[in-house]
This record gives C-alpha cells, structure tokens and sequence, in this order.
C-alpha cells in the first residue's frame, strides 16, 4: 500500500510538470484571414532533395499546392527546370496562387543556361501566375559566380519576359554590390536574423528588421529612387542550435512571423516568409537547424498555428504517457525488493526511475524527430540503446546503495566502461563543434543519462553516508568498481574541461571574424568583449560545458572504496 501510494505521487508530479512545462503561449496577433503574403514553396519530402536528384511526384505538387491555397496568397519558387518543378504554375493556378517564379543558377553554365530558358518559357506561358520573376538566390553569397556573370544573366531575361525582374541574395550583398541595384526592377533581400554576424533575440527581430530594410532603402534611393524592395526570405527556426541570443523554438518561430507581418503591415513592406515546409534534405550541410523553418512538417503537418496560441510541444501528453509506462515497467520489476527499503528511501528511487524515464523518451522523441536519413536513424538507435542499458546498470547500483548491498562486480564494470564511453563520445562532439559548430546541435540530450546518472549516485551517497566529503564523488566510489589505473581517468578528466575552454574560443572567435561584426564593433577590444558576451550567454552552450564539467568531475577524484 504505502508502494503504490508513492508511485501514485510520482506519476502525478510527472503529469503536473509535463502540463506546467508546456502550457500554450501567447505569440502575438493572429494573422490576418490566417493567410500569409507570400511563403517560400519547396514540395521536397522525406527522402527527396535536389542534392540527390529525386523530386517529388505531380501528384504530391498539386496536394502540397493545395495545402498552400488555405495558407497564402503566393508562392516563391526556387527553380524552374529541374525535375518536375515546370509542372508547378499549371497547378498553383488551379489553387488561386500567383507566384514569384525563381531560376537556380550555379557555377555551371550549362545548367544556368538549362534554367534560364525554362523560367523564360514559364514566365511567357503563364502570365496570369507568374508575376515576378528572380534570377539566381545567394549565388554571390556562395561565391558560384561573379557579380559581372550574374548581370549577363539578369539582363538576358529582362529582355526576354514582361515581369520585374530581380535577384535575391542577403540584404549585405546589395550592399556590397551596389551596381546590382541599377539592374534589377526591384530589389529582393533576404533578412534572417538567426543567421546575422550578430544574432539577436526573436524580441528584438522587428527593430532589426526595420533598420535594415530602411538601410537598403536609403542606399538604394540613392543609386536608383523609387525602387521596390522585396523581404525575399524571412523566417526563424523552429529547432537547431542556438545562436548568440538566437534561440531556435516552434514558439520563437511563430512570434517572429506574426511581429513580421505586424512589422510590414505598419511599413507597407512586401514580404515572403521562408518557408512553407521542413526541408529535411537541408539538414545534411546545415544540420537540424537547416531542416526546420517550415510553417508544416516534413510530412505535412502543421508545426503551429497562424492564429491563436501555441504550444511548442502540442503532443507533450504523448511523451508523459510514454515516460509513465516505462516507470510503471521499472516499479513491476523491481516490486518485491523495494518493500525492504524506508519510505525516504523508496521515494528516491521511485524519484530517480521517473526521471529516468522522462529523460529516456524526452531523448527518443527529440533524436528521433531530427533523424532524416537512415544513418542519423542507426545513429539514434544506437545511442538511445545505450542510454537505456546504462540508466537500467545506475537504477540497479542506485537500489543496491540504498539497500546497503554489494553491487555485483559485472554490474561496476559496466558502468564504468559505458561511463568512459560517453565521456570519449562528449570529448569528440565537443572537438567537432569547437572546428566547425556552425551547423551542429549541442548533443546535450545524447548525454542526460549519464550525466543526471552520476549526479543521482552523489546525492544517494551522501543520503546514506550522511557524508558531502569529495571521496562520494569519485568514479570508483560511484560505479562500485575499481580501476586501479587512476591516470587514465584524469587524462579523460583534464580533457574535458580543455576541450571545453576551447569550443568558448572558438565560438568567441566566429563572431570576432564576422564580416558584419567587424563592421559594427571595428575596435578590436570591444568586438572581442561583445563576442565573448554572446558566447557565455548562450544557454545551450552553457547546458552543454555543465554536461562536461559533470562528467569530468568523479573521473577527477580519487575514490578506492565501493
């Protein structure tokens, strides 16, 4: 009885948390009609992309288009000749949408060419639907062509179709290319805050945006008055790695599209959002990130709302239900032997199972969701099979110290080698993001387990040893098993703080290098001091130097004793 009671409470507490942690937010004013301006339209699944040359069906074109007629006015498109993309102004005319038709252009002029011809044949056979049109998108910004090459390319279609005629790129390049002003009838910029040499948070976005859209504005008066101005792409992450004070989130994604469209219905700005559905294909040179800036899933569901409040986690009771079934699994196995241990006694292993629980498909459901090829998908096979031996290993040695038992030899062991396994896991992860973390996700997740696993044996062994002394925190002491050779865990120990310290330089040092940062901080002090701020505030990082600072420590200690 006084078993059940206990595990009654926990599942309860569980359940009080998971609504606490995910109440709907209040984002803003809903979107006028529900329906947006213009939104960029790239009808790739899962298992498709351009990098692989496999492009969806015409028939899975016309069901994305008709998704696309309930959310917005208009489209923007991309490309116009690869796979079956010329198939799309037929059917956006048949859902009422008008299009700003796009040529992909590249540093093969083949190609370009191929394009180029298709997107003037387009713009020629359908102009009801195709009222502008875009040559090229951030091909300056990757370095593909010279601006003299993309020129050439401007004008030959200007020649050739009755629709404006612009190029898209980040509003920086417009700057730094002034002449490109001249040719275009009107300018199309591409504004994203996540992405800035210095990112800024979702709240301060709108300001952002108006000042940069009235710096161009400004320049481009100069050069040629009167010019229309396109926000080409517009949009924030709905999950990825945290940027500076950019914090990727499906609530942070849905404030900024409706402060966006608040920020252009004050301003009379013309705007298209990036974009209407998750490109899972991106996420294989921009990570998780790259892949999720979609008003809808991979797999066409909706991610949030245009109107009314939003959750980030709108199946969270999915996940509590889940974490439930797994804590009730534990308490079925383990129902005999916890009637020996006092009711404090009970509570925190009960305590400690729960959150086991919660942390094990909280990990699955998150990896899980940014897995979009079957090797990420083995990738997290893998580690949540891990996961689950060694919290299953720590709920054992953690009932065996509160039962005042000998932890079985096999079992330390186990604990011990999976322990150095996650810690040489973190060391790498940590080495891959501090060279190039560009597109990385922290890995915190892939880690909870043993990290929250130490953290749980040093507060049971303080609890029965009515000790706080170091000696409860070394490795030995904690896994009951003793590796006599102590130097091979300082080795791991010392590495990972070193390794630490150096993703803090080297995320200090991106955005001491940044174009656009050096411009806005040119002494060299003061960039430096910014920089660092955005390093040590970012809260992801933070999250991810406590995991390593957590797992350096028992490797540290000395602790002979089981």
């Amino acid at each position: 009885m006084r078993t059940a009671s206990f595990v009654v409470l926990v599942v309860l507490l569980n359940l009080v948390f998971g609504w606490l942690t995910n109440l709907p937010q209040d984002v803003g004013s809903d979107v006028p009609s529900g329906k947006l301006n213009s939104l960029s339209f790239a009808p790739f699944r899962e298992g498709q992309g351009p990098l692989d040359n496999i492009f969806p069906t015409p028939e899975q074109i016309e069901a994305d288009l008709r998704l696309m007629g309930e959310k917005t006015y208009s489209i923007r498109t991309y490309a116009s000749a690869e796979g079956s993309m010329p198939v799309i102004p037929g059917l956006a005319q048949k859902y009422g949408l008008k299009m700003i038709q796009g040529a992909w252009l590249g540093a093969i002029k083949k190609l370009n060419k191929i394009e180029i011809a298709e997107l003037i044949r387009s713009a020629n056979a359908n102009p009801d639907v195709v009222k502008r049109v875009i040559v090229g998108n951030e091909v300056l910004l990757r370095g593909d062509l010279e601006p003299k090459q993309l020129i050439e390319y401007i004008r030959e279609v200007k020649r050739s179709v009755k629709q404006p005629v612009s190029y898209a790129d980040v509003w920086s390049m417009y700057m730094k290319y002034p002449e490109l002003i001249k040719e275009v009838d009107f300018i199309t910029i591409h504004i994203l805050p996540y992405w800035e040499d210095e990112p800024i948070t979702v709240d301060q976005a709108p300001a952002h945006i108006e000042r940069i859209y009235q710096q161009v504005q400004q320049e481009a008066d100069a050069i040629a008055p009167g010019k229309p101005i396109l926000i080409g792409e517009s949009g924030w992450p709905g999950a990825g790695r945290q940027r500076g004070w950019a914090v990727p989130s499906v609530v942070n994604e849905a404030k900024f599209i409706r402060k966006l469209i608040e920020v252009a219905t004050k301003n009379g700005f013309d705007y298209n959002i990036v974009e209407a559905f998750n490109q899972s294909w991106k996420s294989e040179f921009e990570g998780v990130v790259g892949a999720n800036w979609g008003l809808y899933s991979v797999d066409r569901k909706e991610v949030f709302p245009l109107t009314g409040k939003v959750y980030e986690n709108p199946h969270w009771l999915n996940g509590v239900i889940a974490a439930t079934i797994l804590f009730l699994f534990i308490v079925i196995g383990c129902w005999k032997p916890l009637q020996t241990l006092s009711s404090m006694r009970l509570a925190v292993f009960l305590l400690f199972s729960q959150l086991f629980a919660l942390l094990l498909t909280s990990m699955t459901e998150n990896l899980w969701y940014t897995s979009y090829s079957d090797w990420q998908r083995l990738q997290t096979g893998l580690t949540v099979a891990l996961n689950t031996l060694l919290a299953g290993l720590l709920l054992r040695r953690s009932y065996d110290l509160l039962a005042n038992r000998m932890t079985h030899p096999k079992v330390g062991s186990w604990i011990y080698t999976l322990y150095i396994l996650f810690t040489g896991f973190a060391v790498y992860k940590t080495f891959g993001l501090a060279l190039n973390g560009r597109y990385i996700s922290f890995p915190t997740l892939s880690i909870y387990i043993p990290v929250v696993g130490i953290v749980g044996l040093i507060v049971i062994n303080s609890i029965i040893e009515h000790s706080y002394s170091l000696k409860t925190i070394g490795i030995n002491r904690l896994s009951g098993y003793i590796h006599t050779k102590s130097y091979q865990h300082k080795i791991a120990g010392y590495a990972l703080p070193v390794i630490g310290l150096a993703l803090i330089i080297r995320e200090t040092q991106a955005f001491v290098e940044s174009r656009d940062f050096i411009l806005a901080y040119p002494g060299v002090i003061e960039r430096i001091r910014v920089a660092l701020v955005f390093s040590v505030t970012n809260y992801q990082l933070l999250e991810w130097l406590m995991c390593l600072f957590v797992l350096s420590l028992p490797l540290l200690i000395n602790g002979n004793k089981k």
